[in-house]
């Protein structure tokens, strides 16, 4: 019978390796593919040799095709004024769910979980009508403001706060410290697992959007790396795969390399965290 036990139990675990192993093949593939178009010539694009000449003229041409960095900046500038206001406002907001009571908080909480269930896409039409009363048409803060707050933030932050001991509100506010002071000093550092996940996710979204920023803006000025991408499939002079890959590449690789350097600490706050 133990016997029986080990072989079931061993040939799961091989299954679960094969599965594993298939996954990853199927994420790696496109993405070893798209190397290899970038750091090949032109001729080697639908071809594979072993022995191909290496070039870096692939992404010289891309990055001077374009104005990549007026793009990465635009996009790190976009990205990092989201996440800290949503931040700042989702995380006081789901401390007043989880901790506070006051008319309407069952209701105003139904709302946000109604919020996740709205398509972004849906909304695109009147977040420009409202941009342009604003007239902040074709600005980095138009691009950014719809995001500010986020549903899923409040809801995942209220969650862990409501798993925080009330004690320590107590033997907090005995210690003198403010509401405010409670948030940032006591909930806020134990959150922390929590907040890298939701940062992780906020970053990744939203240095790949593409739709609203195209929308929202018409200037080199403005424009983020994704938009900015989109000139490569409108050139004259045809299609060139190895210069568009290398462009990709340029994009994608600072979120690449940054989970390829932290990747064991995004795990652990994710798993933290609790998030599925």
């Amino acid at each position: 019978m133990s016997t029986l036990v080990v072989t079931q139990t061993r040939f799961d675990r091989a299954l679960f390796v094969a599965g594993a192993w298939a996954l990853a093949l199927v994420w790696i593939l496109p993405l070893a593919y798209a190397i290899w178009t970038a750091i090949h010539p032109s001729a080697y694009e639908t071809r594979f040799v072993l022995l191909a000449p290496l070039t870096f003229e692939n992404f010289t041409r891309a990055w001077n095709a374009a104005p990549f960095a007026r793009y990465f900046l635009n996009t790190i500038m976009l990205v990092s004024m989201i996440l800290a206001a949503q931040l700042i406002l989702c995380i006081h907001a789901a401390f007043a769910f989880a901790r506070l009571e006051f008319p309407g908080k069952n209701i105003l909480f139904a709302l946000v979980l109604v919020q996740l269930m709205v398509m972004p896409d849906i909304l695109l039409v009147r977040n420009y009508a409202t941009m342009a009363q604003l007239g902040l048409v074709d600005t980095i803060l138009a691009i950014g403001l719809p995001y500010f707050a986020s549903g899923f933030a409040i809801f995942l932050l209220r969650q862990t706060f409501k798993t925080i001991p009330k004690e320590l509100d107590e033997a907090a506010r005995i210690e003198g410290c403010s509401l405010i002071g409670l948030i940032w000093r006591v909930y806020v550092p134990l959150a922390k697992p929590t907040i890298l996940a939701f940062a992780l996710v906020s970053v990744s979204h939203h240095w790949n959007n593409f739709i609203w920023p195209l929308i929202i803006t018409s200037s080199v000025e403005t424009r983020p790396l994704t938009v900015g991408l989109s000139i490569f499939s409108t050139t004259d002079s045809g299609i060139e795969w190895s210069v568009i890959t290398a462009a990709t590449l340029i994009t994608s690789g600072p979120l690449l390399i940054g989970f390829l350097l932290f990747q064991r600490q995004f795990v652990q706050s994710f798993m933290r965290a609790g998030i599925k």
